[in-house]
């Protein structure tokens, strides 16, 4: 039997300045073995941590290109989401995502809901928008917001954080509860020293946690560093667990990385640096 290669498309912004979005995920994937599709939401100069970015929209191209990936047979394993600017973006999305799924109906489609981070959302999200993108969530078969994410998607106040375990898992109950078959929850701090993601399966019932220590600056783009290595974690067949401990123990690693080489900086973390450790097949060692 012949070996396969996992088939991902991504569909996000991308920011030709700063380490995010597209320019995170297809390095990502590419050192994990996947060959990957790229469909831009919008281009930016910069993204979004530096001041006045100039973007250009992608809406009108999402949903031609989808067909015409499909008219041409393309076939993927999965389909990740991301940053999607305005309600006419949103549905666009749902268009394509509908296109690639009639062709690739086993397709896992990776859903990360960009809106808004330590308790604000992003100016763009008014109520309606947000309320949208609860439903795009329900058609996910993997979330991964963070707890201000998460709480809008319930249509909740934000709560700041430590979270206690019990409050972790009512709020990735209530992703699942929206349709969602496996949510990940990222920004799980149970104390001052530990950081990292909590998920649910809600098929099988698995559930956990993996931490690792925490580093006291901020960077941007490592929202997508985790959701990037999860997913091609999952298209290479590891368990849930498996998937979310990686990606927690390989952004931390990142994290440590560029806080020994650089000085906090907004350009991200310096991941290239450690792009091999994603090709090895040996598991990571994240402790809980």
């Amino acid at each position: 039997m012949k070996k396969t290669q996992p088939r991902a498309a991504v569909i996000h912004s991308f920011a030709g300045l700063g380490k995010c979005s597209l320019t995170v995920f297809l390095p990502v994937l590419s050192a994990m073995g996947c060959a990957v599709s790229a469909l831009p939401t919008a281009v930016l100069s910069t993204h979004t941590g530096f001041p006045k970015p100039v973007v250009r929209p992608m809406t009108d191209l999402l949903v031609p290109a989808a067909a015409h990936w499909a008219r041409v047979g393309a076939r993927f394993d999965g389909l990740a989401l991301g940053y999607l600017a305005g309600e006419e973006q949103l549905s666009a999305a749902e268009g394509a995502l509908r296109l690639l799924r009639e062709k690739n109906p086993g397709m896992t489609v990776l859903l990360d809901p960009v809106m808004g981070d330590n308790g604000r959302l992003y100016a763009l999200y008014s109520g309606a928008l947000a309320d949208r993108m609860a439903r795009l969530a329900g058609t996910a078969d993997v979330l991964t917001p963070n707890f201000t994410e998460a709480y809008r998607l319930l249509g909740e106040p934000y709560r700041p954080g430590p979270y206690p375990e019990e409050e972790v898992r009512r709020v990735l109950r209530g992703l699942c509860g929206l349709g969602a078959k496996r949510a990940v929850l990222t920004g799980v701090s149970p104390d001052a020293e530990r950081i990292g993601a909590a998920f649910l399966d809600s098929d099988t019932g698995e559930e956990g946690a993996c931490f690792a220590a925490r580093e006291p600056q901020n960077f941007h783009g490592t929202g997508d560093l985790f959701a990037a290595v999860l997913f091609g974690g999952l298209l290479r067949g590891e368990g849930l667990s498996s998937a979310v401990r990686r990606a927690v123990d390989f952004t931390a690693a990142c994290i440590r990385e560029t806080v020994e080489r650089v000085a906090p900086e907004p350009f991200g973390v310096c991941f290239e640096l450690l792009l091999g450790r994603l090709t090895e097949e040996t598991e990571c060692t994240t402790p809980n």
